[in-house]
């Protein structure tokens, strides 16, 4: 369970603020992004709250779990490339990325690994696309990633035409959509109004309240959410520069009913024009910073199993059950990897004759066998072979694989339908090649 709306916590102490004598001038609030630009970004989260889970048939209602959590992000972020005063892409470090819950009596940590805390993000369509530079992503890594605040979308709390104090304005769509991570905003609004200019750390700043509520729709379903809060802009780096608010999310259950409530703090801080020298031109220009077929695989680590292996973002974990491991593709193609001791790995011939008995009892065609080869020596020893099959009206490429390494092997069988046939092959030998055994198998 994700809380949206307060990201980060523990209040910044402010200092003492003086108004402005000029404060019925109208100013003008615009944070710009060209490329090149560096900021740093901190923020907090406390949350807690209680879930209900949903009914079972013929059992009584479950008692409401409680939630409590904290986070804790600090990152440096530089401008790689900017549409229509948009951030588009940018390169980030994570100096810390520390996420702990506990739901009901059960502690949940999450953290991003030092491996791959440098990081290019590509906005697309209202959310984050990372990928690391210098390694695969887990899945969960993914998921942190994208529930943070892009700060970059944050202009859309900002006013399009200079404002004079007691000025009122609506935050944006894809603003508030950042704010609360919702998927769908269905109704409601967030309002922001010009409080006061004032001095802060002897710096001119304007003090804008941010308040309202939206209903809508993300992962967890129907929900609602309150926000009341207030920003700084400073007014001579024009940057937001500070961001607190509290938050109420309410989950809603198919007939409108609250469900669950989560109320929490979020703070946000923001340093601008920073220079962090892991963001440096040589640094940039030593990264490969586009998205390929390499760098944006995803890393599937399973300790349990004692597996572990690469896969494209197009395919994703179907499941697991015993000691093998599905995979699925939006397409409609399959793979399932099963795992064994070496005593038990059959060989590429005996995998052969078992594949083809077995289509005959269920009186499929076998209309093309490409005969077993190895494309993969000891110390990861992989071998192939692949039968063209007709199973009622429908035709499929059946890719079969042995693999054997020091501590056990196994097999992998994959389903793969006529379109776009060659670059799913593609894929499917691409994971078959990076599973690494990383315990006995027994």
């Amino acid at each position: 369970m994700r809380f949206s709306l307060a990201r980060c916590s523990a209040l910044v102490l402010l200092a003492a603020l003086t108004p402005v004598a000029s404060a019925q001038e109208p100013v003008k609030l615009r944070e710009q992004f060209p490329v090149g630009y560096q900021y740093h970004v901190s923020s907090r989260v406390e949350i807690n709250g209680s879930l209900t889970l949903p009914p079972q048939k013929d059992k009584p209602a479950s008692k409401p779990l409680t939630v409590t959590g904290t986070s804790a992000i600090e990152y440096d972020e530089r401008i790689l490339a900017a549409a229509d005063g948009q951030a588009q892409k940018t390169l980030r470090i994570y100096r810390k990325m520390n996420f702990d819950r506990k739901v009901g009596d059960q502690p949940q940590q999450s953290a991003l690994r030092p491996a791959v805390r440098r990081l290019v993000l590509i906005r697309h369509k209202n959310a984050e696309v990372p990928f690391s530079p210098d390694g695969p992503l887990l899945w969960g890594e993914i998921d942190l990633i994208r529930v943070d605040v892009f700060t970059p979308a944050l202009l859309g709390l900002l006013p399009d035409k200079p404002v004079r104090v007691g000025d009122r304005w609506t935050a944006s769509n894809a603003a508030v959509e950042e704010l609360t991570d919702m998927d769908k905003i269905d109704e409601g609004r967030l309002e922001c109004r010009l409080e006061e200019l004032t001095t802060l750390a002897g710096r001119r700043h304007a003090r804008i309240s941010l308040l309202g509520s939206v209903r809508g729709l993300n992962e967890d379903g129907p929900n609602r959410q309150q926000v009341d809060g207030y920003f700084y802009f400073d007014l001579e780096s024009n940057h937001l520069s500070y961001l607190t608010f509290k938050g109420v999310h309410a989950l809603l259950d198919k007939d409108g009913k609250e469900s669950g409530r989560i109320e929490g703090r979020f703070v946000l801080t923001r340093q601008a024009h920073t220079r962090s020298p892991d963001l440096s031109d040589e640094v940039v220009k030593a990264l490969v910073v586009e998205p390929n077929a390499d760098n944006t695989q995803l890393l599937y680590e399973n300790p349990d199993l004692g597996v572990r292996f690469l896969y494209p973002r197009r395919w994703r974990i179907g499941g697991v059950s015993g000691r093998q491991v599905t995979l699925e593709e939006p397409g409609g193609n399959g793979l399932l990897l099963t795992l064994d001791p070496l005593a038990r790995v059959p060989t590429i011939g005996q995998f052969l004759i078992e594949t083809r008995d077995f289509f005959q009892k269920q009186k499929a065609k076998v209309l093309r066998t490409e005969d077993p080869r190895r494309i993969q020596a000891a110390p990861q020893e992989v071998e192939t072979f692949a039968l063209e099959i007709e199973m009622g009206s429908q035709k499929a490429t059946m890719d079969y694989y042995v693999f054997r390494q020091a501590q056990g092997g196994g097999t992998v069988a994959a389903r793969l339908l006529p379109t776009d046939l060659a670059a799913t092959r593609k894929d499917v030998e691409r994971m078959v090649r990076s599973v690494t055994i990383t315990a006995a198998q027994k």
